[in-house]
């Protein structure tokens, strides 16, 4: 995997932020800031419309990253497609995982989430907060396909779904 530098990012590029998921740099704009000129990227999230700046000397270790590569997308639609691996654990335990891996922001993390918390119609209900941590986590996957593929999201999701209900068949 090739190391990400500050200065590979520009702006009207796609970037994937752990905690938000998919945004666009805006610009990188100068600000000072208790005495201390700070070059920021500016980053937009269009779900949440929201805007975040992220100082660029921190961007790398803030966890901001390129958007996946095609190659990273089939491995976590492969991913998708496995078997639902679900430790025996306490609920509340196994949601802390799922939170630290939908928040890790790394694609095929986050696939595992939906995969094993995906419920096919003649399975038990899920939880609420099962299905916060699902949609929450379906929703970044969705997003990172569609920017990668360049394609609209309803189309991304459509595609996520069919991988998920084909693997009952």
């Amino acid at each position: 995997m090739t190391k990400t530098r500050k200065n590979d990012f520009r702006p009207d590029d796609f970037v994937v932020y752990p905690a938000h998921g998919v945004g666009k740099i805006l610009s990188i704009e100068e600000q000072e800031v208790a005495g201390f000129k700070l070059e920021l990227f500016v980053i937009y999230f269009e779900k949440d419309k929201m805007t975040l700046r992220v100082p660029t000397n921190k961007a790398v270790e803030s966890g901001l990253r390129p958007l996946a590569t095609p190659e990273v997308v089939a491995h976590a639609m492969k991913t998708l497609r496995g078997k639902a691996r679900i430790k025996k654990a306490m609920w509340s335990r196994r949601a802390q995982e799922y939170e630290q891996k939908i928040n890790s922001g790394d694609l095929i993390a986050i696939a595992e989430v939906v995969r094993d918390l995906h419920r096919a119609d003649d399975q038990r209900e899920q939880s609420y907060s099962e299905r916060q941590l699902y949609e929450a986590a379906r929703e970044r996957l969705t997003r990172e396909i569609a920017a990668v593929a360049g394609r609209d999201e309803v189309s991304a999701a459509k595609e996520i779904d069919d991988v998920l209900f084909g693997r009952a068949a």
